[in-house]
């Protein structure tokens, strides 16, 4: 019987090693991770022009209807598209009081094949005044009808006045 499993195993071993070599070669291609962030850019734009627009449901869109969707809070993580619709509803209320939203400093990678990872600034004005900004990563699904947020992490950085100033070294 050992010898049956020793031979058994130096046979496997070739075929079990050319399969993992062969099956394990994930690349993302140029065009795949363009593809990627052009679909990103136009994801936040449409974000933003929602947001500004006040249209909560347009904003949601870009959200996975999974239930295990997750967005960070200073609590922890809430869990699936309506709690997270539910965070963002007070700022969609017929006459809220809400910034203009924008983001800068966008950088897209694609982690083969159907995920995507996205990392940014927000940034909330009125006019030419910051009012509130922050960094966010996000993470992507590609789905059936393109990338899809399926976690989003978002903190907010403290305004340049705000801002304490660092001591000089002694």
């Amino acid at each position: 019987m050992h010898t049956f499993i020793q031979r058994s195993a130096a046979c496997l071993l070739p075929l079990t090693l050319a399969i993992a070599a062969t099956s394990c070669t994930l690349e993302v291609t140029e065009d795949e991770s363009t593809g990627l962030e052009a679909s990103v850019t136009a994801m936040l734009e449409r974000s933003a022009e929602a947001w500004n627009d006040g249209d909560l449901n347009a904003f949601m869109s870009d959200y996975s209807s999974a239930a295990t969707t997750s967005f960070m809070t200073p609590d922890g993580p809430v869990y699936g598209p309506e709690p997270i619709r539910a965070g963002y509803e007070p700022w969609f209320v017929a006459d809220a009081q809400r910034d203009s939203l924008r983001f800068e400093d966008l950088s897209v990678r694609q982690l083969p094949p159907l995920i995507g990872i996205a990392t940014g600034r927000y940034i909330l004005h009125q006019d030419d005044q910051v009012t509130a900004t922050g960094w966010f990563t996000i993470i992507l699904r590609r789905a059936g009808d393109g990338w899809r947020i399926v976690h989003d992490h978002s903190s907010p950085s403290p305004l340049p006045e705000e801002t304490p100033e660092l001591e000089a070294p002694a």
